[in-house]
């Protein structure tokens, strides 16, 4: 039975978004609480200040602030980025606001002069133009974007040269500093709060100053009585406690709250007294139901002992894990994600890749949400199964869905689509594409699945016709030995058939790969890049992208890692963040090396390169021959004779 909807606080609850996540569009949390927030009655709203403190670094003031810090430290600690920068300052901060602007689409005229390489200032990043050549000794990015590809080059050649302040504010300001992550390894798998706590501790750089400020700002602008950081990765945990160390030290009476899918997967385990010294609280899983409990504690409905799945410290200082069961809210009932507040006309359209597929992920301001709640397979051996964002599925009607489309685009103006499931059901694909195409939307959509075989050509013509643009989906190994042992559920073979249904309905492939797996062997590396040559080669996949494999504590492999050959490495005791862990694989294969093969590979295959090679020209050492038939993907999609 559902609990009944809580009052409506008198309290309002701000949300933000800390850096870093990503400058394209807004990371999704905040847009789902603050919607189901409002559908309850609460007084809620959102900022993101990870884009804000962005916007403000990479401006004329910005740059400046910089150039004094540059310009303070001894020449012999000037790196090539920093010299070239301040030996064309004038350029930099005459050019940093039309650059960022024309990312924004907020001054596309300036495209003509961006392009034109006459405009902007280059430093080391542009040194990667040097890999596209022209034969015939023309513009080398001719090939690449053509006579009409104006915007498109001037959108890359604005990206390079973001980067290269990126490169220059590391080298001068803070080395921590990333657009998609900052100070990552102070929280990742940190078993130990310490580093945190002394970064946090040091005097702030100019990025914390900033992001201090910005906070400040947000305080006064929202007057709020509750503040929640969604921090959703390692890379934003460090802004995270900076904003709540900001928040408290000037506004003590304000309750911090923190949770996302970083708190969700590593902080399982919490016992740190000190986190309290930032948060009041901190919640795990999904968040609305956990904070329907804490409103109603603070307004002083129920008391401590009675908060769901969420720390607090107690009068003693220790950490207490409060847990009183209920029902999570149903996703059904979870509501229509807002975007109010939060300043759409402001992100930045960013093409670091050309391949047309790849660039989806950081280029356009995608309205994310999700088809259903968890994954309908959920086992994975690699994946955190175990936990409840990926164990405990809940979809929602289809008409629903579209409800929740319809409102979405009402609200942002914008018809382009993110489904951000970790695999969305085929079957309610359909049912969406069916309800789309009956009310005569017209979308534009992606998002992750399975290549599983009820991804039948005649379906992947109907998503195409609903507007799905483009999926993304785990091949990870391509080999039939170690998908069985990963409990994939799909094989080499279908997932040819599958990938090509998709393509030949005009729909672009990602495919997600993986290295280093238990037991996997060179010869399964080896086999594994020419799987997915073949596949680039026969027009099944666009774009994909190796991780090397790491074992997380809620995996199957962590959990159970006899069963896949491997012995785990002893953890240190965990006061704070638990998650990724060693171990050792018997074979004693040098993944790192296979890896940087493996994306060199990829990289020119999604450009079109080297598909005719051996595979065994992109490892730097001796490798074996691949096993794999010559023609193994062409007679999996009937092109080819089985004696082939």
């Amino acid at each position: 039975m559902t609990a009944p909807p809580v009052a409506a606080s008198a309290r309002r609850v701000l949300s933000l978004i800390p850096p870093m996540t990503q400058l394209n569009t807004p990371y999704p949390s905040t847009a789902y609480l603050t919607g189901f927030l409002r559908s309850r009655g609460v007084d809620a709203v959102q900022d993101d200040l990870a884009l804000k403190l962005v916007l403000e670094l990479f401006s004329p003031d910005g740059l400046e602030a910089i150039r004094a810090r540059a310009e303070a430290l001894p020449a012999r600690r000037q790196s090539p980025a920093v010299q070239g920068f301040l030996a064309q300052f004038a350029r930099y901060r005459a050019t940093v606001g039309p650059a960022v602007a024309y990312l924004q689409g907020r001054d596309p005229t300036v495209a003509h002069r961006i392009a034109s390489r006459q405009f902007l200032p280059e430093g080391g990043r542009f040194a990667a133009l040097d890999q596209y050549v022209d034969p015939d000794g023309g513009d080398p990015l001719a090939w690449a974007f053509g006579a009409l590809g104006t915007a498109d080059k001037a959108r890359h050649l604005a990206t390079l040269y973001l980067n290269d302040l990126a490169d220059v504010l590391r080298d001068a300001v803070d080395p921590r500093f990333e657009f998609v992550r900052y100070a990552e390894s102070l929280a990742r798998s940190q078993p130990g709060f310490e580093p945190l706590a002394r970064a946090l501790a040091a005097p702030p750089t100019l990025v914390d100053a900033v992001l201090e400020s910005l906070a400040a700002e947000a305080l006064t602008r929202h007057a709020p009585q509750v503040v929640l950081l969604s921090v959703p990765f390692p890379g934003s945990v460090y802004g995270a406690f900076r904003i709540a160390q900001a928040i408290k030290a000037r506004a003590p009476q304000v309750v911090t709250v923190l949770g996302g899918g970083f708190a969700n997967t590593e902080l399982r385990e919490l016992s740190e007294p000190r986190v309290f010294d930032f948060f009041d609280y901190v919640t795990l899983d999904d968040g609305e139901r956990p904070l329907l409990a804490l409103l109603e504690h603070l307004d002083g409905r129920r008391g401590p002992s009675r908060l769901v799945r969420t720390y607090r410290r107690d009068e003693a200082g220790m950490v207490r894990y409060e847990h009183w069961v209920e029902p999570d809210v149903p996703f059904a009932e979870v509501g229509t994600p807002t975007w109010d507040g939060l300043p759409l006309d402001r992100y930045l359209s960013v093409l670091d890749m050309l391949n047309p597929m790849h660039r989806l992920w950081s280029d356009g301001r995608w309205n994310k949400l999700t088809v259903a709640h968890g994954c309908y397979w959920k086992k994975c051996s690699f994946c955190d199964v175990s936990l409840d964002y990926i164990g405990r599925y809940d979809g929602a009607a289809a008409a629903l869905l579209a409800d929740r489309i319809d409102a979405i685009v009402t609200e942002t103006g914008e018809s382009g689509f993110h489904f951000v499931d970790e695999a969305a059901p085929p079957k309610a694909l359909r049912a969406l594409a069916d309800e789309l195409l009956q009310r005569g939307r017209a979308i534009s959509w992606w998002g992750n699945i399975r290549f599983e075989k009820s991804f039948t050509p005649e379906l992947c013509e109907r998503l195409a016709e609903s507007g799905c643009i483009a999926v993304s989906g785990g091949l990870e190994v391509a080999s039939d030995r170690l998908l069985k042992l990963m409990k994939k559920g799909v094989s080499v073979d279908q997932v040819a058939r599958v990938t090509r249904a998709f393509s030949d309905a005009g729909i672009l492939v990602h495919a997600y790969l993986m290295y280093g797996f238990p037991t996997q062997t060179v010869q399964d590396t080896v086999d594994a890049l020419e799987y997915v040559r073949q596949l680039f080669d026969a027009g099944c996949i666009q774009s994909g992208f190796f991780h090397r494999f790491a074992c997380t504590v809620h995996s199957p492999v962590g959990l159970n890692p006899a069963e896949y050959g491997v012995t785990l490495k002893a953890l240190p005791p965990v006061s704070f963040a638990r998650n990724d862990v060693e171990f050792v694989d018997p074979s004693g294969v040098d993944h790192d090396a296979l890896g940087r093969a493996l994306n060199k590979a990829l990289y020119n295959y999604m450009h079109g390169i080297g598909l005719d090679e051996d595979v065994r020209a992109w490892f730097e050492g001796r490798v074996p021959r691949t096993r794999v038939p010559r023609r193994f993907v062409e007679r999996a999609l009937g092109l080819a004779p089985a004696r082939a």
